[in-house]
């Protein structure tokens, strides 16, 4: 079973995407905030992660990092999920190896599926 960790603060969209992932067969973990996230990752090394940029505790860039310094997470597809423009985004996301970036407003959870099926496959 594919593996996606979901790292989102807002808990009604985590759950959102919790149940569309599961409904298409993934194993979910889900984290509220970057600083659980990064744990959370550690902890299940998942085979694709989707990552907010705003959050508590330990933005999403800052999550990044910090899952990219870790050898068994450094090469994991991460797809940022977010409401913010890519233009207002941290400008070293791309250096920091992003599959793709999706702002939440332009996608139902149905395409976001299917992105992240599409990420994994070209991944593989």
């Amino acid at each position: 079973m594919t593996k996606i960790a979901i790292i989102e603060d807002d808990q009604v969209i985590n759950q959102m995407y919790r149940m569309k992932f599961e409904a298409a067969g993934f194993e979910v973990s889900t984290a509220g905030d970057g600083e659980t996230g990064v744990a959370l990752v550690k902890k299940v090394t998942p085979d694709i992660i989707l990552l907010d940029l705003q959050m508590p505790h330990m933005n999403g860039a800052e999550a990044l990092t910090a899952i990219r310094g870790n050898a068994a997470s450094s090469k994991t597809p991460v797809i940022i999920l977010t409401n913010l423009g890519e233009e207002e985004a941290p400008k070293n996301l791309r250096s920091l190896g992003i599959h793709s970036y999706i702002v939440k407003a332009e996608l139902t959870p149905s395409q976001v599926v299917e992105r992240v099926k599409d990420a994994l496959a070209a991944s593989a």
